[in-house]
């Protein structure tokens, strides 16, 4: 388990420009935690991490978007909206999974098909304005070195 403080969208930046090295096809993270506490700001910036122009929105009434890297594609969905794994799966969306690196905001609703993602949880800092903490944690042993490695 990791965690770190953002005191600023730049240090969220920061954050992100430090975990995308990391990342290859075929990883999933599931960004936990509640409205406006950061999930979409962290995969704008580490979209613009890996490489890409895109302009990231969230995937809220659309649930899913793809970004175009210099290396493959990055597959931003948001789980929000969706009532159980079983209308995640309707969707098809993990026949992309394995040459994408994802990201899955709300991901607790769907993460039993995720056993292998790194999980990061988003929460306010209390009395902080804009602060936020994010703890990374995963079971996976994929995500050991990065977590013992992601320093920022």
């Amino acid at each position: 388990m990791f965690s770190v403080t953002c005191k600023s969208r730049e240090e969220t930046a920061r954050v992100a420009t430090a975990l995308a090295p990391f990342l290859h096809a075929g990883d999933a993270m599931l960004l936990k935690g509640p409205l406006a506490s950061g999930k979409t700001a962290f995969v704008q910036e580490l979209v613009a991490a890996l490489g890409s122009k895109a302009e990231v929105t969230s995937p809220t009434f659309t649930l899913a978007q793809f970004y175009p890297l210099p290396t493959g594609t990055f597959l931003h969905i948001d789980a929000y909206r969706l009532s159980s794994v079983a209308e995640f799966r309707d969707l098809a969306l993990e026949d992309f999974v394995p040459e994408s690196i994802t990201a899955i905001e709300w991901g607790d609703i769907i993460e039993e098909d995720f056993p292998n993602a790194l999980t990061i949880n988003f929460e306010f800092v209390p009395d902080q304005d804009n602060w936020r903490k994010l703890t990374f944690s995963a079971a996976a042993e994929r995500w050991q070195p990065v977590l013992l490695n992601l320093h920022v």
